[in-house]
């Protein structure tokens, strides 16, 4: 059976033992200098080591304080410190090796400082493996009629109440440095997907003169704050959709410092799926090979595979909960559909017969549609559940697949099938 025809792998129930290759590396006896062992002992803290290729597609582990990380690998997004409508043990049952908090609302509510006094994240809202916070330079895109940017920093207004506020590089850091994730990310001006030439370099030359800022500060926090939390920082590349320009901030990011990570920034935020692809193409020459790659706010199936397949190795986005609140879902053989279509209405069929999520072994289309169509806070649940799993499980099959060498092969048929359903979906 050729790679391309070869049936996907079945979705194994999260109760599931982990394969063999993902057990823990026996500890070395002479870490490298200037880095920590992890609270296991095992390896050295914030080393990645690239397992198996296949192509530019990669399967790798990341050690952080909080535990391994098995890449490629989807991070579901806790924007509140919590993954809305699910609890830690319901996150990690599905299987999420990592999760994200954000820096520009927990800084609003309840404070970085209250979550400081209450043990930092993990702490605070029960998470105990690695956890990322951003740097809120997303929410001065998003929120950018509330916000200005300046050399200095962002003055932006909160949504909340009105107050004004002000965040440089060193005020991020610090926040960060309170809420006390493994990595966090670099203060960064992100522009609009389509943006001018003009605007995508002033964004990327200010995300490197902020990254330098960001960096003194961490390092001074770091010495004067002692070996609590430990974290690592992770630059951001920017440049829009403009290839010589997303090399130049790669180069520039790469000469500013020896980093544990690197991340992409900027991209599915309007610009059409090509030309992400592109800019993926263009910039990951200029990034060694030694280093984890982050490609920020991107988590649709087929967008998954499409980046892992240019060597993308971690992913967060807000749509597995966000549609999964509002009906969205993903069905492998069927593309993504709308609980709510009457066509469900008597379907006593799992919602997604591949799929071993608990919602999927549970209950049927029949009563996830009656829960959603009736309003039932608990349909949000489900749906999420399973909107999750179905990506962090779809991340670990390209890590099966880039170990046996048939990854190509297989993504492609993934992707087609999937697209093949959806458009079928949508006629009936």
């Amino acid at each position: 059976m050729s790679p391309a025809s070869r049936p996907a792998l079945p979705i194994r129930p999260s109760s599931a033992k982990l394969p063999a290759y993902a057990e823990p590396t026996p500890a070395r006896a002479n870490p490298r200098p200037g880095t920590r062992a992890n609270r296991a002992g095992s390896r050295p803290l914030f080393e990645f080591e690239v397992q198996a290729t296949d192509g530019p597609a990669r399967a790798g582990v990341l050690d952080l304080p909080h535990g391994q990380v098995r890449t490629p690998v989807f991070m579901p997004v806790g924007t509140q410190a919590t993954v809305k409508t699910l609890t830690p043990e319901e996150v990690e049952g599905l299987g999420a090796q990592i999760i994200l908090g954000n820096t520009y609302h927990l800084y609003l509510r309840p404070g970085h400082d209250v979550v400081r006094q209450m043990g930092g994240l993990h702490g605070f809202g029960g998470w105990k493996k690695p956890m990322l916070t951003d740097s809120g330079g997303f929410q001065v895109f998003s929120l950018s009629d509330i916000s200005t940017i300046g050399e200095d920093g962002v003055e932006f207004q909160s949504h909340i109440d009105g107050s004004r506020h002000l965040f440089t590089p060193e005020r991020v850091m610090g926040i960060e440095r309170a809420l006390g994730a493994d990595i966090i990310m670099a203060f960064d001006q992100c522009p609009p997907g389509q943006s001018s030439r003009e605007l995508a370099t002033e964004a990327y030359e200010r995300t490197l003169r902020w990254l330098a800022r960001c960096r003194t500060a961490f390092d001074r926090i770091v010495a004067e704050d002692g070996d609590a939390p430990r974290q690592t920082l992770f630059p951001i590349v920017q440049g829009g959709i403009h290839a010589d320009l997303r090399v130049a901030s790669a180069r520039g990011t790469l000469a500013s410092g020896d980093w544990h990570g690197i991340a992409i920034g900027g991209l599915s935020v309007g610009e059409p799926k090509p030309l992400m692809h592109e800019m993926l193409d263009a910039v990951r020459p200029e990034l060694p090979d030694r280093l984890p790659r982050y490609l920020m706010g991107v988590g649709y199936p087929d967008d998954l595979l499409e980046a892992i397949g240019r060597g993308i190795d971690m992913f967060d986005c807000v749509a597995p909960t966000r549609n999964g609140r509002n009906g969205a879902v993903w069905i492998t053989a069927e593309g993504q559909v709308n609980i709510k279509q009457r066509r469900f209405l008597t379907d006593a069929g799992p919602l997604d017969p591949e799929c071993g999520c608990y919602t999927c072994r549970t209950y049927t289309r029949a009563y996830l549609r009656h829960l959603f169509v009736a309003g039932e806070g608990l349909s949000m649940r489900l749906l999420s559940i399973h909107n999750l799993h179905f990506l962090v499980n779809l991340a670990n099959q390209a890590r099966e697949h880039i170990i046996t060498g048939d990854y190509a092969g297989w993504s492609r048929a993934w992707i087609e099938r999937f697209a093949a359903g959806k458009a079928a979906a949508g006629k009936s």
